[in-house]
């Protein structure tokens, strides 16, 4: 599993892209769970995450899951904790869960990239 991770509007998507021209890239919003557990690579994996929140998914052993189940997957994330709490509790739950969950999976991750600027900086490579 590797993971590209970064602000918004920072390159993330055109850095991903560019990295692995081969992948078959899928959007997070528009994922159900068992094509998320298929996908080749996942652009706005964030995205994903705020879907099932909003389903009342349970998130917990999604990070285990996924990497058990496809082990492959290159995941595209904006990082969503910097800046100012939101006052909105939905938008800090979401918040929370986007940075527990990327957290859990960058520990099984052989690879990340922060992306900045559209320059790619590895903060990890197994």
């Amino acid at each position: 599993m590797e993971m590209i991770i970064g602000g918004a509007y920072q390159g993330k998507s055109s850095y991903a892209k560019k990295q692995f021209p081969d992948v078959k890239w899928k959007c997070g919003a528009e994922l159900t769970e068992e094509e998320l557990l298929e996908a080749e690579g996942v652009l706005g994996f964030h995205q994903y995450i705020r879907k099932c929140l909003k389903a009342g998914a349970d998130l917990s052993g999604l990070a285990e899951k996924l990497a058990e189940k496809n082990p492959g997957v290159v995941l595209v994330c904006e990082e969503v904790g910097y800046g100012i709490v939101p006052a909105d509790a939905f938008e800090r739950q979401y918040r929370e869960a986007v940075g527990r969950v990327c957290t859990e999976l960058a520990g099984k991750s052989s690879k990340v990239t922060r992306v900045v600027c559209g320059i790619g900086m590895v903060l990890k490579n197994d």
